[in-house]
């Protein structure tokens, strides 16, 4: 077993993190991953995390390896925005306890997950650490390219490069396969599926909800006939993401709550108690919020999800329509993509896959998402 197990069809990005690990002097104090989504951005800054708390430089064993893995060291720390975006406050704490010497690992570790959902005074407060690290300090940034978009150049120019790029279906399959115990023949389909996406290619093996969910999203495209079924399939997308969302809220919501009404002394009596009771409804206040903008959040993660399935299918009428010679992004629709290509042709079909791509940029503006979902549903029918 090795830390770098989790991080899928990357060699060249593996063997240089790897001697990075093992050689203090190719370390740097701050790095960004750049790649795709699914690329394995987040895992592979994991396992560096863990490569360099290993007294052995990655072995996978020891308590180190296991608890970065896990997310329990207590000198590497993951932020990962629940929201909309990292705010400033957050982003000032972190960059506080980042400036402390480690416990007990080599470094003190701190892994952005979505580096590109930085506020501006977020990115303010860490490039002034990133400017002038602790010396046992590391920062770990993950975001889908360097593009100033994502990363502001003047933090992007501070940060080592890492490059990461989609894994082949090959690598996703055998991973499937040979460590998640798939069936092969599922395990295979998946991956031929997923665009290179492990995660995504994970649930598609082994949650027939995902399946069915894909399933619907793809036959949508040849099924918008009239007006009206535009809005009827606008309505049936925003419902299932609103469905996917209150599926995962409530039950953690519930659970928050409870947890922190235990923690500020819910039903206490005493000299203490009014000020507890102003104290827990701040907190409250402060924890409504958040969760809110989580709900909000994982609405439209739900509804980019099923954006990338519908741009996937136009993407591979447009390969249908001219002919070329690269796989289809949904090998298993093959006979609708040439039926609908064939009814398209090239033109209309890149149409239709600028409406889903806008549809995605209007609802990263924050538009509302039924009025970025039916103005795109509208265009498809007229394509």
């Amino acid at each position: 077993m090795s830390v770098w197990d989790d991080v899928v069809g990357q060699p060249a990005a593996v063997a240089e993190l790897d001697g990075a690990a093992s050689d203090p002097s190719a370390m740097t104090h701050a790095w960004l991953f750049t790649g795709p989504p699914g690329s394995g951005r987040s895992n592979a800054a994991r396992a560096f995390a863990a490569a360099l708390q290993c007294p052995y430089h990655g072995c996978g064993e020891c308590a180190a390896c296991r608890t970065v893995l896990a997310g329990t060291h207590s000198d590497v720390r993951e932020i990962v925005p629940e929201g909309l975006s990292i705010s400033v406050a957050e982003m000032r704490s972190l960059v506080q306890l980042a400036a402390r010497r480690p416990a007990t690992g080599s470094w003190q570790i701190v892994i952005i997950s979505d580096a590109d959902r930085l506020t501006e005074g977020a990115s303010n407060a860490l490039l002034k650490a990133v400017e002038e690290p602790a010396p046992e300090t590391v920062f770990l940034l993950c975001a889908p390219s360097d593009h100033p978009e994502d990363v502001p150049i003047t933090i992007r120019s501070r940060c080592r490069m890492v490059h990461l790029r989609s894994p082949s279906a090959e690598a996703v399959a055998g991973v499937l396969r040979d460590r998640d115990g798939v069936d092969p023949e599922q395990a295979q389909w998946a991956a031929s599926v997923c665009g290179g996406h492990v995660g995504r290619a994970r649930r598609l093996a082994r949650d027939p909800q995902a399946r069915a969910r894909r399933e619907e999203i793809l036959a949508v495209p040849t099924a918008l006939r009239r007006l009206g079924d535009a809005f009827f399939h606008a309505d049936v997308l925003i419902r299932a993401a609103e469905a996917e969302a209150e599926e995962l809220r409530s039950s953690r919501d519930e659970a928050e709550r409870e947890e922190l009404a235990v923690a500020m002394g819910a039903g206490g009596t005493g000299k203490g108690a009014a000020t507890a009771a102003r104290s827990a409804k701040a907190a409250e206040r402060e924890l409504e919020k958040r969760q809110k903008s989580r709900a909000t959040r994982t609405q439209r993660d739900a509804l980019d999800r099923a954006l990338v399935d519908l741009a996937g299918f136009y993407r591979d009428t447009i390969v249908a329509a001219t002919g070329a010679t690269v796989p289809l992004t949904n090998p298993d629709r093959d006979r609708e993509i040439r039926i609908a290509a064939a009814e398209w042709g090239p033109v209309s079909s890149l149409r239709r896959l600028e409406a889903v791509l806008a549809c995605r940029e209007a609802l990263l503006q924050n538009v509302k998402p039924r009025i970025a979902v039916e103005a795109m549903m509208t265009a498809l029918h007229r394509g």
